[in-house]
């Protein structure tokens, strides 16, 4: 099969596959369409969490564009959602300024450094600053914006004061998946404090992402109006970036046991890898999660197929023994993972599938050896 081919049943697919359901996906952009409508905020896509490109015709109908961590990803979002621009990295080299201007609709400075020396060649985006407010909400240490000597966003406010009347907005990225209302309010009400002063000098803000919104039973009308009372009471335009709420439950890695063996356990290897199609649970020492899957009294552990021993994808129940040719699902492999997906072992890269709302799949993308081959040298 090869890419654009529309298959009616989905077992014929060869795996490992990424399949993205169409239905999922909307159910989340009415959820977008809900906050972007009631509170006035825009909202941007996170491409560094998700940048499947061939989903952005959907995704675009509800959002405002697309934001960056690279000169790569501002180049897709402005050529492939084909909306507001917001381009922002840690550090932009001197090659990179020039270009990245011609894709940006605001480029947003990680240092005064950086700041000074390049806003001056920037002619035309707005320009704006990350700034590091010193509080967070984070699971992970790994992932926390305000850890211990974290490189992300300027905290001196002397440096910030110093900044503001060069800039028009500011980003302050201080979640990662926080699903706690109160403590979404509290912070935003503290981050409202302490910035009064630079707020009040500003056209926009960035409030960035990780707001888990989408979740079920997720307060959303009192989201939409808080966001909507802050923009009110500071006067600025307020953007928010959502990346694995834009595309949580709407993803599913599917693989094909290849073997059953025992060795203290049973365990069944497939013909995918954790390290190399999921690796941000490895990163984060977190266990794959089966796509509809309760748990049955056939106890097996998924093992990928690379040859790193810990590739383990976790512990599952099923009702029936697994045999070779069974196929399982992991939930949630859409954000922070087919942007990281890898070639370790030269294992097989997923397809990636759309099911449409009429039951239908969309092969968007296939991978060969040559992809391989060309990735390296």
């Amino acid at each position: 099969m090869s890419a654009e081919d529309i298959v009616r049943d989905e077992s014929r697919i060869p795996t490992p596959y990424y399949l993205i359901d169409e239905a999922g996906l909307l159910a989340n952009m009415e959820k977008i369409r809900l906050v972007r409508e009631s509170s006035g905020a825009k909202f941007l896509l996170a491409l560094k969490c998700f940048a499947t490109w061939g989903v952005f015709d959907i995704m675009s109908r509800y959002m405002d564009g697309t934001t960056s961590s690279s000169l790569f990803e501002t180049r897709l979002g402005r050529e492939k959602f084909g909306k507001e621009v917001h381009a922002y990295s840690v550090a932009f080299s001197e090659d990179e300024i020039e270009e990245l201007k011609g894709y940006s609709d605001k480029v947003i400075f990680n240092s005064i450094t950086q700041l000074e020396a390049f806003s001056g060649r920037v002619k035309g985006p707005k320009i704006g600053l990350r700034v590091n407010p010193g509080f967070s909400y984070s699971h992970f240490d790994l992932a926390d914006p305000a850890r211990r000597r974290s490189k992300l966003g300027v905290s001196d406010p002397k440096e910030i004061e110093r900044a503001a009347g060069r800039i028009s907005g500011a980003m302050f990225h201080y979640n990662c998946e926080n699903d706690d209302f109160d403590n979404f309010r509290e912070l935003l009400d503290r981050l409202g404090r302490e910035y009064a002063g630079l707020l009040s000098k500003l056209e926009w803000v960035s409030l960035g992402g990780g707001y888990y919104f989408t979740k079920e039973g997720y307060p959303i009308d009192k989201f939409a109006e808080k966001l909507k009372d802050f923009s009110r009471r500071h006067g600025v335009q307020v953007y928010l970036e959502p990346g694995e709420a834009a595309v949580t439950q709407t993803t599913a890695l599917v693989a094909q046991v290849l073997d059953v063996i025992h060795n203290d356990t049973d365990i069944a290897v497939v013909d995918s890898s954790i390290e190399a199609h999921m690796l941000d649970l490895l990163i984060y020492r977190t266990p794959a999660k089966m796509d509809g899957r309760p748990g049955g009294k056939h106890s097996y552990l998924i093992a990928g197929k690379s040859c790193l021993a810990g590739d383990d994808f976790g512990t599952f129940g099923f009702d029936e023994p697994l045999k070779a040719g069974d196929r399982v699902r992991f939930a949630d492999a859409g954000g922070y993972t087919m942007v990281k997906k890898n070639w370790f072992n030269g294992l097989a890269m997923p397809s990636i599938v759309l099911k449409k709302i009429n039951g239908d799949c969309k092969i968007l993308k296939t991978f060969s050896y040559n992809d391989f081959k060309d990735a390296l040298s």
